[in-house]
C-alpha cells in the first residue's frame, strides 16, 4: 500500500524528462529502504503490472466474470488512477545528477550483483505475467467450450422437433388422402342410392300398367300385344340395370 501511495503522490517526478522515471524510483524505492533490494526497472514493471491488474478487473473481457472486491488493492489502486490519494504520501524529492550514492550502488562487484537481481526479477515478472495470460486464456476457452456445448444442445434439440414436425405432416397427408378416397365413395354411394330410387319407382308403374286388366281386355288385337311387348321389353331392361346397380 506504501509503494502505491508513494507512486501516485510523487506524480509530479514522472516527468517524462531522461532519466526522470529512473530517478523517481529510486527516490522511492530510499524512502522505503528498499534501494538495495530492488531496483528501479522492477519498481517500474511492478507498478505498470498493479495497473495492468486493475484494468483486468475494472473492465474485464467478455465472458469473463471476476469481481474486482477479490483483489485487495482494487480498491487502493482505483484512488490512485483517480488523483484521489494526493498527500496520502510524503512528497519526495529527486537528485540531479547521477553520483548520488544514496541512489545508486558503489563499486563494480554491487553494481554486476544488482544487474543480475534485476534480470532474474524481469524473468520472474515475465513468468508471473505469462501464468496469468495462461490462466486468463484457460477461463475464456471454458466460457466458450461451455456456449459452444450449449449451441449443440440446442441444435440437436431443433432437429429432433424438425423430425416429429415432418412425421405429423406426413401423417396428416396420409389422412387427407384417405378422407378424399372416403368422399368419393360416399358420392357414389349416393347417385347410386338415387338411381335404384328412380328405378323403384319405374318398376312400381309398370307393375301398375300390367295390373289393369280391364284396359287389358278391351283393347283387342295387335295392339294388346304391341302394347303387352313393350310392357315387357322395360321390364327386362329394369331388372338388367336393377342387376347392375347390385353389382356396383
Amino acid at each position: 500500500e506504501e509503494f502505491v501511495k508513494l507512486r501516485a503522490s510523487n506524480d509530479h517526478l514522472f516527468s517524462g524528462k531522461r532519466y526522470a522515471s529512473m530517478w523517481a524510483w529510486s527516490a522511492i524505492l530510499k524512502h522505503m529502504g528498499l534501494q538495495c533490494k530492488m531496483s528501479h526497472y522492477q519498481a517500474s514493471k511492478k507498478w505498470e503490472n498493479l495497473k495492468k491488474r486493475y484494468k483486468e478487473l475494472k473492465y474485464p473481457p467478455e465472458g469473463v466474470t471476476e469481481c474486482p472486491k477479490t483483489w485487495f488493492l482494487f480498491s487502493l489502486m482505483d484512488d490512485a488512477l483517480h488523483d484521489r490519494l494526493q498527500g496520502k504520501a510524503p512528497i519526495l524529492t529527486a537528485p540531479n545528477d547521477c553520483s548520488n550514492g544514496d541512489f545508486l550502488p558503489s563499486g563494480l562487484t554491487k553494481r554486476r550483483t544488482l544487474e543480475v537481481f534485476d534480470k532474474e526479477g524481469g524473468r520472474n515478472n515475465d513468468s508471473h505475467e505469462m501464468d496469468r495470460e495462461r490462466a486468463l486464456w484457460r477461463r475464456e476457452k471454458a466460457v466458450l467450450d461451455r456456449e459452444l456445448a450449449a449451441l449443440e444442445r440446442a441444435r440437436a434439440l431443433l432437429d429432433r422437433e424438425k423430425a416429429t414436425l415432418e412425421r405429423e405432416r406426413a401423417i396428416m397427408e396420409r389422412e387427407r388422402a384417405l378422407m378424399e378416397k372416403e368422399k368419393v365413395i360416399l358420392e357414389e354411394r349416393d347417385v347410386v342410392h338415387s338411381e335404384r330410387v328412380a328405378l323403384e319407382i319405374e318398376k312400381a308403374s309398370l307393375n301398375r300398367t300390367s295390373a289393369e286388366p280391364a284396359r287389358a281386355k278391351e283393347e283387342t288385337g295387335s295392339s294388346g300385344a304391341v302394347n303387352s311387348e313393350t310392357t315387357d321389353k322395360k321390364k327386362q331392361l329394369l331388372y338388367l340395370f336393377e342387376k347392375l346397380l347390385e353389382g356396383i
